[in-house]
């Protein structure tokens, strides 16, 4: 059978990669066997654009470049990670997929919609999350995380709060725009809360695990 491939989004600093560990301990002790994954990256080549993207000033590359780029990693880890461990009944859990790229490159970018659907088309098609988990959470609290963690700064890192107000409002445009495979979620919440919305969002998208799920951390 199949496996389910779930993404994570949101802005800066809203947790994702904490929860996807635990999301994954939980589907792990459900008897689900998981794989976590991010983007860009998880694979030699696009880890490699990886470092090209996130590194430098903000200033480095054009929003169309940044796009590109982002679509050129993605295609190798659908290729030679995610696709492969659908097909053997793997669920795969990315911290970020296209979402981003539309929020970021998209909205807070200024390229529009239509060429990051036409990008989107040409070189993905029709593949998509089965769900996608929305941290929703205030910029200004977000960036006061990322100050915080202890890791290198970004290029997205370093953007002004008023370039992750618009990433913000711009995921929540596209969650509104994809109620069927979107579940939006409370980020501002204790990292325990937040994981119990995640699996009760997970348990409504996949009754056979409710009961199943437990605390994963």
């Amino acid at each position: 059978m199949r496996g389910q491939f779930i993404s994570f989004e949101g802005g800066e600093g809203a947790g994702k990669t904490t929860q996807a560990e635990r999301l994954s301990k939980s589907l792990n002790n459900a008897g689900i066997e998981t794989l976590m994954t991010r983007e860009p990256g998880g694979t030699f080549g696009a880890e490699a654009i990886r470092d090209l993207v996130l590194e430098g000033t903000s200033d480095r590359w054009s929003g169309l470049t940044e796009l590109l780029l982002m679509y050129a990693a993605r295609l190798d880890h659908i290729e030679k990670l995610i696709e492969p461990a659908l097909a053997r009944g793997v669920w795969v859990i990315s911290d970020r997929f296209a979402d981003s790229s539309m929020a970021y490159q998209g909205y807070a970018r200024g390229l529009g919609k239509d060429r990051v659907n036409a990008v989107h088309a040409a070189v993905l098609d029709d593949f998509a999350p089965d769900i996608t988990i929305l941290f929703d959470m205030d910029p200004v609290m977000a960036m006061k995380r990322v100050e915080t963690r202890g890791e290198e700064i970004s290029r997205f890192d370093a953007e002004s709060i008023e370039f992750h107000k618009t990433l913000r409002a711009a995921f929540q445009e596209i969650a509104e725009d994809n109620k069927d495979r979107f579940r939006v979620i409370n980020a501002d919440a204790s990292r325990d809360s937040v994981e119990t919305q995640i699996l009760f969002a997970m348990a409504q998208k996949y009754p056979d695990l409710a009961g199943k799920l437990t605390d994963g951390a």
